[in-house]
């Protein structure tokens, strides 16, 4: 579910544009509520096996929500939306049935390679980085940075999906579901702040009117 954040927060707003800044905020809390809800549930409960099944379960109830709420306003459904929502109901489905943790502790781990995949193949598939898709409407850069770039997430979403499964093995349920919200988060927003020093390198100053 934090995959999902990652982007709102990356390309700079346009100056002077508080309304854009409030929906990007709006946005972040819109797909991170499901998460939330997981670690909320999970301290909830005394029993850590017993939390993390209710927890699961209020987090796939959660994400159909969220899907639901989005095609309403917006009568279409994001890819990133259903990416998420046909892993946690496949693997939360399985921790619920086999009454297995290590299937959900898995989800972060796939989702990020996944998306390390996703932006690793868009270098050869297309005429574009991914990242440069996702970005260019804001910001300006030269190619090679929009590579470099690129490769940056390719990394970091594939050593995230390590650092999830160094800590599931490592670590009790209650560390990791503390991980799952605090850690990763707190690993984005810290390469986020490392690539907005890196861009603002690199961004090209719109000509003046």
């Amino acid at each position: 579910m934090v995959s999902r954040v990652y982007f709102r927060f990356v390309t700079p707003a346009e100056n002077g544009s508080h309304p854009q800044n409030r929906t990007k905020a709006m946005k972040f809390l819109f797909d991170f509520f499901p998460i939330l809800l997981f670690f909320i549930v999970f301290k909830l409960h005394d029993d850590p096996k017993e939390g993390i099944l209710v927890a699961t379960g209020v987090a796939i109830v959660a994400t159909f929500v969220q899907v639901g709420l989005f095609w309403w306003k917006h009568h279409r459904v994001e890819k990133m939306h259903l990416v998420t929502l046909g892993l946690i109901v496949v693997l939360g489905g399985l921790t619920l049935f086999l009454e297995d943790e290590m299937f959900i502790k898995w989800k972060p781990t796939v989702v990020n390679w996944l998306f390390s995949l996703v932006f690793l193949a868009s270098q050869v598939v297309g005429d574009k980085p991914l990242v440069r898709r996702m970005m260019e409407a804001n910001i300006q850069l030269p190619d090679p940075v929009w590579l470099r770039l690129n490769v940056s997430w390719v990394l970091f979403f594939a050593a995230m999906g390590f650092a999830n499964l160094y800590v599931v093995y490592k670590y009790d349920t209650e560390t990791w579901v503390n991980f799952k919200l605090f850690g990763l988060l707190g690993l984005t927003l810290v390469f986020v702040m490392i690539q907005a020093l890196y861009l603002a390198r690199h961004i090209k100053p719109e000509e003046e009117a």
